[in-house]
């Protein structure tokens, strides 16, 4: 089943790499270059989930995903948070925002690809 994800960095060759890994299952993938971007679009649309990078301008992945949280509407759609960090102190904060998951770069298509849809179907049980 396609899901619609947001994807968001500030890097565009990522988000091009991510939209070819996640649109290679028929995904739909909505790209964001920054936060401000991102809460744009999740104004008026709810995706199935969310890939964001935790290193954004304007506002990071953590304050996003802490502001998603708190919106009905959205506070059951699954956050990713994509982050080169591999430490304790990310994974805590991430879990303290409402993140469902940690990924880190470098990344793995099929892997990344089998967690959101992991996750997606979780929530939709």
């Amino acid at each position: 089943m396609p899901y619609t994800i947001l994807v968001v960095d500030d890097e565009p060759a990522i988000l091009t790499m991510l939209e070819v890994i996640l649109s290679a299952d028929g995904h739909r993938i909505v790209t964001a270059n920054d936060g401000r971007a991102a809460l744009e679009y999740l104004r008026d649309n709810t995706p199935d989930a969310m890939l964001l990078d935790i290193k954004l301008p304007h506002m990071d992945g953590f304050e996003i995903c802490s502001r998603v949280k708190r919106i009905s509407r959205l506070k059951n759609t699954p956050v990713l948070l994509l982050t080169a960090f591999d430490d304790d102190h990310t994974r805590d904060h991430a879990r303290m925002v409402g993140a469902d998951d940690v990924v880190y770069k470098p990344l793995s298509g099929k892997n990344l690809r089998g967690r959101i849809t992991q996750l997606i179907a979780a929530r939709r049980y």
